[in-house]
Protein backbone atom coordinates (compact mmCIF):
# COMPACT_ATOMS: atom_id res chain seq x y z
CA UNK A 1 0.00 0.00 0.00
CA UNK A 2 1.45 3.38 -0.99
CA UNK A 3 1.81 5.71 2.03
CA UNK A 4 3.19 8.72 0.17
CA UNK A 5 1.61 11.78 1.84
CA UNK A 6 -0.72 13.96 -0.17
CA UNK A 7 -0.93 17.67 0.70
CA UNK A 8 -4.27 18.72 2.10
CA UNK A 9 -6.12 21.82 0.93
CA UNK A 10 -4.92 25.06 2.51
CA UNK A 11 -7.80 24.91 4.97
CA UNK A 12 -10.25 22.15 5.74
CA UNK A 13 -13.99 22.65 6.18
CA UNK A 14 -13.65 21.88 9.90
CA UNK A 15 -10.92 24.47 10.32
CA UNK A 16 -12.91 27.06 8.39
CA UNK A 17 -15.79 26.58 10.81
CA UNK A 18 -13.50 27.23 13.78
CA UNK A 19 -11.81 30.30 12.32
CA UNK A 20 -14.61 32.02 10.43
CA UNK A 21 -15.15 34.59 13.20
CA UNK A 22 -11.54 35.80 13.31
CA UNK A 23 -9.51 37.82 10.84
CA UNK A 24 -6.24 36.47 9.41
CA UNK A 25 -3.38 37.47 11.73
CA UNK A 26 -0.56 35.36 10.25
CA UNK A 27 -0.43 34.78 6.49
CA UNK A 28 2.01 32.96 4.26
CA UNK A 29 1.36 33.36 0.56
CA UNK A 30 3.46 31.08 -1.66
CA UNK A 31 6.51 31.62 0.54
CA UNK A 32 9.81 30.24 -0.74
CA UNK A 33 13.37 30.62 0.54
CA UNK A 34 16.45 29.40 -1.31
CA UNK A 35 20.00 29.39 0.00
CA UNK A 36 21.90 29.00 -3.24
CA UNK A 37 20.48 25.88 -4.89
CA UNK A 38 19.02 24.57 -1.62
CA UNK A 39 15.28 25.12 -1.14
CA UNK A 40 14.65 25.52 2.60
CA UNK A 41 10.97 26.51 2.07
CA UNK A 42 9.00 25.88 -1.11
CA UNK A 43 5.69 27.52 -2.03
CA UNK A 44 4.18 27.46 1.49
CA UNK A 45 0.74 29.03 1.94
CA UNK A 46 -1.55 29.19 4.98
CA UNK A 47 -3.58 31.58 7.14
CA UNK A 48 -3.89 31.65 10.93
CA UNK A 49 -6.90 33.52 12.26
CA UNK A 50 -7.42 35.63 15.33
CA UNK A 51 -7.60 33.52 18.50
CA UNK A 52 -6.12 30.31 17.05
CA UNK A 53 -3.28 28.33 18.63
CA UNK A 54 -1.59 26.46 15.79
CA UNK A 55 1.21 23.90 16.10
CA UNK A 56 3.86 23.92 13.37
CA UNK A 57 5.04 20.34 13.23
CA UNK A 58 7.74 18.56 11.25
CA UNK A 59 11.08 16.77 11.53
CA UNK A 60 14.32 18.58 12.24
CA UNK A 61 15.50 20.46 9.16
CA UNK A 62 12.03 20.48 7.57
CA UNK A 63 11.88 24.29 7.30
CA UNK A 64 9.94 25.28 10.45
CA UNK A 65 12.43 27.83 11.78
CA UNK A 66 13.09 29.28 8.32
CA UNK A 67 9.36 29.75 7.74
CA UNK A 68 9.03 31.49 11.09
CA UNK A 69 11.91 33.83 10.29
CA UNK A 70 10.22 34.67 7.01
CA UNK A 71 6.95 35.40 8.80
CA UNK A 72 8.65 37.68 11.33
CA UNK A 73 10.65 39.58 8.72
CA UNK A 74 14.02 38.34 10.01
CA UNK A 75 14.59 36.75 6.60
CA UNK A 76 13.52 38.10 3.23
CA UNK A 77 11.68 35.54 1.08
CA UNK A 78 13.04 34.50 -2.28
CA UNK A 79 9.42 34.54 -3.44
CA UNK A 80 6.01 35.06 -1.88
CA UNK A 81 4.61 37.29 0.85
CA UNK A 82 4.45 37.09 4.66
CA UNK A 83 1.90 39.19 6.55
CA UNK A 84 1.33 39.88 10.25
CA UNK A 85 -2.08 41.41 11.03
CA UNK A 86 -2.33 42.42 7.37
CA UNK A 87 1.10 44.08 7.24
CA UNK A 88 3.52 42.90 4.55
CA UNK A 89 6.68 42.03 6.48
CA UNK A 90 8.90 42.94 3.54
CA UNK A 91 7.48 46.44 2.94
CA UNK A 92 5.78 47.35 6.24
CA UNK A 93 7.85 45.49 8.80
CA UNK A 94 7.77 48.07 11.61
CA UNK A 95 3.97 48.10 11.68
CA UNK A 96 3.90 44.31 11.60
CA UNK A 97 6.55 44.03 14.32
CA UNK A 98 4.46 46.25 16.60
CA UNK A 99 1.78 43.53 16.50
CA UNK A 100 4.22 40.64 16.94
CA UNK A 101 6.04 38.88 19.76
CA UNK A 102 8.71 36.48 18.48
CA UNK A 103 10.53 33.99 20.71
CA UNK A 104 13.24 32.20 18.70
CA UNK A 105 14.69 28.89 19.81
CA UNK A 106 17.52 29.61 22.24
CA UNK A 107 16.75 33.31 22.01
CA UNK A 108 19.61 35.54 23.17
CA UNK A 109 19.47 36.85 26.74
CA UNK A 110 22.04 38.86 28.69
CA UNK A 111 23.34 36.49 31.41
CA UNK A 112 24.75 39.22 33.64
CA UNK A 113 21.43 41.10 33.79
CA UNK A 114 18.56 40.26 36.10
CA UNK A 115 15.06 39.67 34.71
CA UNK A 116 14.08 43.05 36.18
CA UNK A 117 16.95 44.79 34.41
CA UNK A 118 16.33 43.00 31.12
CA UNK A 119 12.62 43.76 31.13
CA UNK A 120 13.34 47.40 31.94
CA UNK A 121 15.79 47.60 29.05
CA UNK A 122 13.34 46.10 26.54
CA UNK A 123 10.44 48.17 27.88
CA UNK A 124 12.42 51.35 27.20
CA UNK A 125 13.38 50.05 23.75
CA UNK A 126 9.67 49.53 23.05
CA UNK A 127 8.88 53.10 24.07
CA UNK A 128 7.27 52.26 27.43
CA UNK A 129 7.97 54.83 30.16
CA UNK A 130 6.82 55.89 33.60
CA UNK A 131 3.74 54.25 35.07
CA UNK A 132 2.99 52.26 31.91
CA UNK A 133 6.51 50.79 31.92
CA UNK A 134 6.22 49.69 35.56
CA UNK A 135 2.72 48.34 35.00
CA UNK A 136 3.68 46.20 32.02
CA UNK A 137 6.77 44.81 33.75
CA UNK A 138 4.66 43.84 36.78
CA UNK A 139 2.05 42.23 34.51
CA UNK A 140 4.48 40.07 32.51
CA UNK A 141 6.34 39.06 35.69
CA UNK A 142 3.03 37.80 37.06
CA UNK A 143 1.98 36.15 33.77
CA UNK A 144 5.28 34.27 33.48
CA UNK A 145 5.68 33.56 37.23
CA UNK A 146 9.05 35.30 37.57
CA UNK A 147 8.56 36.90 40.98
CA UNK A 148 10.88 34.52 42.83
CA UNK A 149 13.82 35.13 40.47
CA UNK A 150 13.28 38.74 39.42
CA UNK A 151 16.52 39.95 41.05
CA UNK A 152 18.79 37.00 40.21
CA UNK A 153 21.32 37.04 37.31
CA UNK A 154 19.79 35.38 34.25
CA UNK A 155 22.95 33.30 33.79
CA UNK A 156 22.23 31.63 37.16
CA UNK A 157 18.66 30.67 36.27
CA UNK A 158 17.47 27.26 35.11
CA UNK A 159 16.63 26.81 31.45
CA UNK A 160 12.94 26.83 32.33
CA UNK A 161 13.20 30.21 34.03
CA UNK A 162 15.31 31.61 31.19
CA UNK A 163 12.57 30.51 28.79
CA UNK A 164 10.03 32.34 30.93
CA UNK A 165 12.19 35.48 30.88
CA UNK A 166 12.26 35.28 27.09
CA UNK A 167 8.49 34.87 27.01
CA UNK A 168 8.04 37.84 29.34
CA UNK A 169 10.11 40.19 27.21
CA UNK A 170 8.20 39.37 24.00
CA UNK A 171 4.91 40.07 25.83
CA UNK A 172 5.89 43.53 27.10
CA UNK A 173 4.34 45.51 24.26
CA UNK A 174 1.11 43.47 24.35
CA UNK A 175 1.41 41.92 20.88
CA UNK A 176 -1.68 40.35 19.34
CA UNK A 177 0.41 37.68 17.57
CA UNK A 178 2.98 35.32 19.11
CA UNK A 179 5.41 33.18 17.12
CA UNK A 180 7.22 30.72 19.38
CA UNK A 181 10.01 28.50 18.06
CA UNK A 182 10.45 25.31 20.12
CA UNK A 183 9.48 26.97 23.44
CA UNK A 184 9.79 23.70 25.42
CA UNK A 185 13.00 22.36 23.84
CA UNK A 186 15.47 21.11 26.44
CA UNK A 187 13.12 21.55 29.40
CA UNK A 188 12.38 18.94 32.04
CA UNK A 189 8.79 17.65 32.48
CA UNK A 190 7.93 20.13 35.25
CA UNK A 191 9.25 23.05 33.20
CA UNK A 192 7.38 21.84 30.10
CA UNK A 193 4.16 21.74 32.14
CA UNK A 194 4.69 25.32 33.33
CA UNK A 195 5.43 26.63 29.82
CA UNK A 196 2.36 24.83 28.45
CA UNK A 197 0.18 26.44 31.10
CA UNK A 198 1.54 29.87 30.18
CA UNK A 199 0.87 29.27 26.48
CA UNK A 200 -2.66 28.04 27.20
CA UNK A 201 -3.39 31.22 29.17
CA UNK A 202 -1.98 33.40 26.40
CA UNK A 203 -3.95 31.47 23.78
CA UNK A 204 -7.19 32.70 25.31
CA UNK A 205 -6.42 36.21 24.03
CA UNK A 206 -3.74 35.98 21.34
CA UNK A 207 -3.02 34.29 18.02
CA UNK A 208 -0.16 31.82 18.46
CA UNK A 209 2.00 29.86 16.03
CA UNK A 210 4.00 27.30 17.97
CA UNK A 211 6.83 25.40 16.31
CA UNK A 212 7.59 21.96 17.70
CA UNK A 213 8.79 18.49 16.81
CA UNK A 214 7.42 17.08 20.07
CA UNK A 215 4.22 15.23 19.28
CA UNK A 216 2.74 15.63 22.76
CA UNK A 217 2.81 19.42 22.34
CA UNK A 218 0.28 19.14 19.52
CA UNK A 219 -2.43 17.46 21.56
CA UNK A 220 -1.65 19.52 24.68
CA UNK A 221 -1.88 23.00 23.19
CA UNK A 222 -3.02 23.22 19.56
CA UNK A 223 -6.38 23.88 17.94
CA UNK A 224 -4.89 23.13 14.53
CA UNK A 225 -1.76 21.65 12.97
CA UNK A 226 0.47 22.69 10.09
CA UNK A 227 2.89 19.93 9.08
CA UNK A 228 5.94 20.73 6.97
CA UNK A 229 8.36 18.24 5.41
CA UNK A 230 11.34 19.01 3.16
CA UNK A 231 10.23 22.63 2.91
CA UNK A 232 6.69 21.86 1.72
CA UNK A 233 3.41 22.07 3.61
CA UNK A 234 1.95 18.55 3.57
CA UNK A 235 -0.93 18.94 6.05
CA UNK A 236 -3.20 21.70 7.36
CA UNK A 237 -6.10 20.72 9.59
CA UNK A 238 -7.32 19.86 13.09
CA UNK A 239 -5.57 17.47 15.46
CA UNK A 240 -8.38 14.97 14.89
CA UNK A 241 -7.91 15.17 11.12
CA UNK A 242 -4.18 14.69 11.57
CA UNK A 243 -4.42 11.58 13.71
CA UNK A 244 -7.25 9.87 11.76
CA UNK A 245 -7.67 7.64 14.81
CA UNK A 246 -4.01 6.59 14.69
CA UNK A 247 -1.18 7.33 17.14
CA UNK A 248 0.53 10.64 16.39
CA UNK A 249 3.92 9.02 15.89
CA UNK A 250 2.47 6.74 13.20
CA UNK A 251 0.98 9.70 11.35
CA UNK A 252 4.29 11.54 11.69
CA UNK A 253 6.06 8.67 9.93
CA UNK A 254 3.42 8.59 7.20
CA UNK A 255 3.64 12.31 6.51
CA UNK A 256 7.42 12.27 6.34
CA UNK A 257 7.42 9.32 3.94
CA UNK A 258 8.99 6.94 6.47
CA UNK A 259 5.94 4.81 7.18
CA UNK A 260 5.69 1.21 6.08
CA UNK A 261 4.72 0.74 2.45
Amino acid sequence: MNSTPQPKPAQSVATQAVTSAGRPMIEAEKLSKYFGPFAAVRDVSFQIHQGEVVAFLGPNGAGKSTTMRLLTGYLAPTAGVARIAGHNMATDRLAGAAMLGYLPENGPLYPDMTPRGLLGFFASARGLHGFRRRQRIDEVVQTCSLGSVIGKPIGKLSRGYRQRVGMAHVLLHEPEVLILDEPTAGLDPNQIHEVRQTIRRLGQEKTILLSTHILQEVEAMADRVLFIDEGRLVFDGSVQELTQGKPLDERFHELTGTGAA
